[in-house]
C-alpha cells in the first residue's frame, strides 16, 4: 500500500501512533485546578480514566462539570464516527473529545495525555509545570482491529504488577490486546481450582537454562510462580478500563510437560511422570487423547472462561511432536477407535474437540497456524507465526488471521548487533524492520485481505528472566508496531524524529528501553 506522508507541521506534538489527521492552530489551552470533566451518555468510566491519567499526576481533582466551557473537558459518544474512532478538539472553548464508542474516547484521552508536557507521565512531576495543550483538531481511527502484544509468562513468571504496567503501556500506544501465554513445558501459571496440582506442582521448576540449547548449562536456581483467579480478574478489570482485551492461551496438546508433571495420567505413561521441564525448546512429551483428558481440559477451559470474558480463547496447537504417539500402543489403538489415519489426524481430532467446546459457549478459538490442519469452527482465528503463509491460507479458507510472523514481529529476537546486546534466542529484528512491516500480505484479493485482523508483537521469555528485560526487548519496537497497526506508518526517518521526543515520556515512566 502507499503510506501517507505527513509534513513536519502536521505532527508538532510528536504523537505516537501518528493520528490520521491533525491540524494545529495558534494558541494553547491550559489544564488547571479549575478544570472539570463533563461525561455525556456512553462515556461513563472514561471520566475516571481522565482523572487517573491527568488528574493524579497534576494533583488536580478534575471535578464533574455542570456544562461545557473553557475550563471543561467534554466527553461525548457519537456512534456515527465508527468503532474506536475519535475526534479531539482543543481551542479557547475548552477540550471536546468525541468517540465513536467508549474505546474511541479512551484513545482520545491517551492522545490528550501525549499533547501535555512529558512530565505528565512522571510519578511525581516537578513543581511549576505549565500544563498546556496546543490548540488542535484531530480526526483519528485505527486501520486494524487487532493491535496486540504477547507476553510469555510460562517460561519466566513475572509479577502481577508488571502485567498491569504492560496493560498501561499498551493502552498508551493504542494497542488493544495483551495475549498471555499462560502455560508451557516450563510452567503452568493460572490457578485452576478443580485441579490444584497444576500450580502446586506445575508452576515450579528446579532450575533454568543458561545460554542457548547447545550450551546445555543450568543456573541451579528454582523458578516459579502463578496468578490466582482473583489476581487475573483484577488484571482483566484494569485492562477493560483502558480498552485492552486480555487473551489467555492454554497451549495444547504439546507444550504440556508441566501439566503432565502435575497429573501424570494426562501423559502416555503415568508410571513414568516427567518433571516440570528445565530446558527450552520442544519436548516430545504430549497429552494423551483419552476422553478423560479431553474432559480434564474442558474443565480447565471452563475456569478460564470464568476469568476472561473476552471473545477469544487461544488454544495454542503448535509444535506438537508425534514421536510419543507413534511409539505408543495405546495411542495407535486410539487412532483405530476414532478411525484416524495417523498421529497428525489425532492432533487435529483433539483440537477440533476443544475448539467445538469453546464455540458452543460463544467464544472464538485462536490457534497458531498449525491448527489449519484441524476441523475448525467457521469463526476460528489463525495466528500466522511461521512467516505469512499461514495467514494467507487462513484468509483463503475464510478464517480471520492475525499476523505475527517470526520474520518481523518476534520481539525476542536481537534488535541490534548481538555482540552489543543481552543474550537472545537469535535472529535480528530491528526497529526499522518492525516499522516497515505491512500486516496485509501482498497479493491477497480484497475479500481475503479483509480477513487480516491486524498484527501482534511476540515476547517469548526464554531469554528474558525478569520484567526489566522484557521492557528492554519490547520498547521502542512496540512503538513502531503501534503505528503500523494503527495504519499511519510512513517514512522511518520521520517516525524516529517523533520517537526521539516520545522516549522522554517513557523516561518519565521509568521504562527500560533499548536506546
Amino acid at each position: 500500500m502507499t503510506r501517507p506522508q505527513p509534513t513536519p507541521e502536521e505532527v508538532p506534538m510528536h504523537l505516537i501512533p501518528r493520528p490520521a489527521a491533525l491540524t494545529e492552530t495558534a494558541g494553547t489551552w491550559r489544564l488547571t485546578e479549575a478544570t472539570g470533566v463533563l461525561a455525556g451518555p456512553g462515556a461513563a468510566g472514561v471520566d475516571d480514566l481522565v482523572r487517573e491519567l491527568l488528574g493524579r499526576p497534576t494533583g488536580y481533582g478534575l471535578r464533574p462539570a455542570a456544562g461545557p466551557g473553557p475550563d471543561t473537558i467534554v466527553l461525548r459518544v457519537d456512534p456515527a464516527l465508527g468503532r474506536e474512532a475519535y475526534r479531539l478538539s482543543v481551542d479557547a472553548d475548552g477540550v471536546t473529545a468525541t468517540g465513536g464508542d467508549a474505546q474511541g474516547l479512551r484513545h482520545a484521552v491517551q492522545t490528550l495525555r501525549q499533547m501535555l508536557p512529558a512530565e505528565i507521565f512522571a510519578a511525581e512531576p516537578p513543581p511549576g509545570v505549565a500544563w498546556t495543550v496546543p490548540y488542535a483538531e484531530i480526526e483519528d481511527a485505527p486501520r486494524f482491529g487487532w493491535r496486540g502484544v504477547l507476553v510469555d509468562v510460562a517460561r519466566h513468571w513475572f509479577p502481577l504488577e508488571f502485567l498491569f504496567r504492560m496493560v498501561d503501556l499498551a493502552a498508551l500506544h493504542k494497542l488493544n490486546v495483551l495475549h498471555l501465554h499462560l502455560t508451557d513445558d516450563q510452567g503452568w501459571r493460572m490457578e485452576i481450582e478443580r485441579y490444584p496440582r497444576l500450580t502446586e506442582v506445575g508452576a515450579w521448576r528446579a532450575e533454568s537454562m543458561l545460554g542457548h540449547l547447545e550450551d546445555d548449562r543450568y543456573d541451579g536456581v528454582p523458578h516459579g510462580g502463578f496468578y490466582t483467579k482473583r489476581e487475573l480478574r483484577a488484571l482483566v478489570a484494569h485492562a477493560e478500563a483502558r480498552g485492552v482485551t486480555i487473551v489467555p492461551e492454554i497451549d495444547m496438546p504439546g507444550h504440556m510437560t508441566a501439566a503432565i508433571a502435575a497429573y501424570p495420567e494426562l501423559g502416555d505413561d503415568p508410571a513414568d511422570p516427567p518433571a516440570v521441564w528445565t530446558r527450552w525448546g520442544i519436548n516430545d512429551r504430549v497429552l494423551n487423547v483419552e476422553e478423560t483428558t479431553v474432559a480434564f481440559f474442558q474443565g480447565v477451559l471452563e475456569e478460564v472462561l470464568e476469568v476472561f470474558p473476552g471473545p477469544w480463547i487461544h488454544l495454542g496447537g503448535d509444535e506438537c511432536p508425534k514421536t510419543e504417539w507413534n511409539a505408543s500402543p495405546r495411542a495407535r489403538e486410539r487412532m483405530r477407535e476414532l478411525d484416524l489415519p495417523d498421529a497428525a489426524a489425532l492432533q487435529n481430532w483433539f483440537m477440533g474437540r476443544m475448539a467445538a467446546f469453546l464455540s458452543e459457549r460463544g467464544r472464538r478459538v485462536i490457534g497458531w497456524d498449525e491448527i489449519l490442519e484441524a476441523d475448525l469452527p467457521a469463526d476460528a482465528t489463525v495466528m500466522s507465526w511461521r512467516g505469512e503463509e499461514g495467514g494467507v491460507a487462513a484468509a483463503a479458507l475464510g478464517h480471520d488471521a492475525i499476523m505475527c510472523p517470526d520474520t518481523h514481529l518476534y520481539l525476542d529476537f536481537y534488535q541490534a548487533d548481538p555482540e552489543t546486546e543481552p543474550l537472545a534466542i537469535g535472529g535480528l529484528t530491528t526497529l526499522e524492520k518492525v516499522y516497515g512491516y505491512e500486516p496485509v500480505p501482498a497479493g491477497l484479493p480484497a475479500e481475503a485481505a479483509a480477513r487480516a485482523l491486524g498484527a501482534q508483537g511476540n515476547l517469548w521469555s526464554e531469554y528474558m528472566p525478569d520484567a526489566r528485560h522484557v521492557e528492554y526487548m519490547a520498547f521502542p519496537r512496540l512503538c513502531a508496531l503501534a503505528e503500523v497497526t494503527w495504519g499511519t506508518a510512513g517514512e522511518f526517518a520521520e517516525f524516529t524524529g517523533r520517537l526521539d521526543r516520545h522516549l522522554r515520556r517513557l523516561d518519565h515512566l521509568g521504562v527500560h528501553y533499548h536506546r
